[in-house]
């Protein structure tokens, strides 16, 4: 259905190619999952197969691209339209209508299909996501998570013959996950719908794969298989595998399913031992608090009654499903919502009612969309600007970045960077302030495992130096890694709060997969395991 004929692409003024030496075939009615580091060139790849690479982004493609016997370079992304659906990494940049509903439709009036056929695909999809109750809300209200799903659903209800999707599990928390990718599989196997897709969450979708499609590093040739050969050779890896390489199991395992009939002789090796799970010391005096704290958003109670407090030191996962009032909260305590009820204060400060000059030495948000703080025209510019509105000394912000980013020049235009390493240039340019209270929104989008053990390290730098830390997180495996307490949130409300273990190991929805397959142990994660083991 795909063919990719020993393609190479080079955007313009890079020294390099993205990718090259790319030759191998994604067979009809199949799913097959590109994996890799952060900035291999996975997204290059998967806009190649739609004709955005080079008709929409520029630069050379050499070799050839077919879909369904159609050349990309002669057919532009149009002429591509009835056969091909993506969805990129930026839902927002997708979206054409403002209601759920609309958007569900446009394609379909795109592709002049009869009225009577858009109806009933359009209510087919809404069940199939769980989108049927926000069908007549304004895209603009939807939580990122909820976002993402309107835009797999858009592309779901034209019926393609391909569908190509770049990160379509990062917003979404575990449940929806599972859900979307249970349709994904519905239509692999019912309706024999080609599904390519790129996902850094590993843990959540190898198992489905019918092959995998490995970018070990930028500009080498892909590595293809199935799924246990190539994570047996794979730099990623999720932590099911990375438990069976420390343990040396033999297949390696793809599921908790598989591992669990493996991890007798690990349990018996483990019992008598306590899991080093990482508490805080003392509670101090709260760095920020919030008593009672109700917002209301276009009618809906984004949130109810909250009450949170976050100690210096301290690090706090926010979890709970799409929509529950994570960012919301983060809102709050950032100064962007005024609230309807109750009370936040950051330092002794009121966040909605300080000016910005004075707030952002007392907190730093990055949100969901990094691009939202990026301005500049170079990475360079961006650290220079960073160091200027902080007041810190020249250097401050490119030290940090060359700590997340090794390899980024100063000269790169953030809209060239990957969605993971524009993430961590954006956490890069709040830490340049350090603000005491630090606040972050899926911090782990598009950020490879490399990334994400980069970024723990940093984190939990700053909270051994007295930065009170909140995230918002779908990443169960984050959490379990770096967070001292989980505050689970629903429909607005608190539901739970707790130190870490207490609350993953008791959520059948919320544990990491090292729990899962060790329970009734309380193990959290690989590097516990070795760290016991040694």
């Amino acid at each position: 259905m795909i063919r990719f004929e020993d393609v190479s692409v080079t955007y313009e003024g890079a020294a390099r190619p993205a990718v090259q030496g790319v030759d191998f075939e994604v067979p009809e009615g199949e799913l097959v999952l590109l994996v890799g580091p952060s900035g291999t060139g996975k997204s290059t790849i998967l806009n190649s197969v739609s004709g955005l690479v080079p008709h929409f982004t520029g630069g050379t493609l050499r070799g050839r691209v077919t879909v369904a016997g159609r050349d990309t370079r002669t057919h532009k992304p149009r002429e591509l339209a009835d056969v091909v659906g993506t969805v990129g990494q930026d839902p927002l940049a997708h979206f054409v209508t403002d209601t759920v509903e609309d958007e569900l439709a446009y394609g379909m009036e795109s592709l002049g299909i009869a009225p009577a056929v858009m109806r009933r695909r359009v209510e087919e999809v809404l069940d199939l996501l769980g989108l049927a109750e926000l069908r007549d809300r304004a895209i603009a209200t939807l939580s990122g998570g909820q976002r993402q799903r309107v835009a797999i659903g858009s592309v779901l209800t034209p019926h393609p013959a391909v569908l190509v999707l770049d990160e379509p599990t990062s917003a979404l928390d575990p449940a929806a996950a599972e859900e979307v990718l249970a349709v994904l599989q519905r239509l692999v196997h019912d309706l024999g719908t080609t599904v390519f897709l790129a996902e850094h969450r590993l843990e959540r979708v190898v198992q489905y794969a019918d092959r995998v499609v490995l970018l070990p590093k930028a500009g080498a040739a892909p590595v293809v298989g199935t799924p246990a050969e190539v994570m047996a050779v794979s730099p990623v890896c999720p932590p099911v595998v990375e438990l069976g390489r420390l343990a040396g199991w033999s297949p390696l395992p793809m599921t908790v399913r598989d591992a669990r009939r493996q991890a007798g002789g690990l349990r018996e090796r483990l019992a008598g031992r306590t899991p080093p799970h990482h508490r805080t010391a003392a509670p101090a005096a709260p760095l920020a608090e919030v008593r009672s704290l109700a917002v209301r958003r276009e009618r809906v109670d984004a949130l109810r009654y909250v009450d949170l407090a976050v100690a210096p030191g301290e690090t706090v996962a926010l979890m709970g499903r799409n929509g529950a009032g994570k960012s919301t909260l983060l809102s709050a305590l950032v100064g962007l919502v005024a609230p309807s009820g109750g009370t936040v204060r950051v330092g002794g400060a009121v966040p909605h009612r300080t000016a910005p000059r004075d707030l952002v030495r007392l907190v730093g948000l990055v949100p969901q969309e990094p691009r939202d703080l990026l301005y500049a025209d170079t990475v360079g510019a961006e650290c220079a600007a960073a160091d200027r509105d902080a007041g810190a000394v020249p250097g401050t912000c490119r030290g940090l970045v060359s700590g997340l980013l090794p390899g980024v020049g100063d000269d790169t235009h953030p809209r060239d960077l990957s969605e993971g390493q524009r993430l961590a240039l954006a956490l890069a340019v709040v830490l340049t302030a350090r603000p005491p209270l630090l606040l972050l929104d899926e911090p782990t989008r598009g950020l490879d495992y490399a990334a994400k053990a980069r970024l723990v390290g940093a984190l939990r730098g700053l909270a051994a130096d007295g930065h009170a830390i909140v995230l918002a997180t779908h990443d169960v495996e984050l959490a379990a890694e770096l967070a001292h307490r989980v505050v689970l949130l629903a429909e607005g409300e608190v539901i739970a709060d707790g130190p870490t273990d207490d609350i993953v190991v008791s959520s059948p929805s919320f544990a990491p997969q090292v729990t899962k397959i060790l329970a009734p142990q309380r193990w959290l994660t690989v590097p516990q395991i070795r760290e016991a083991l040694a």
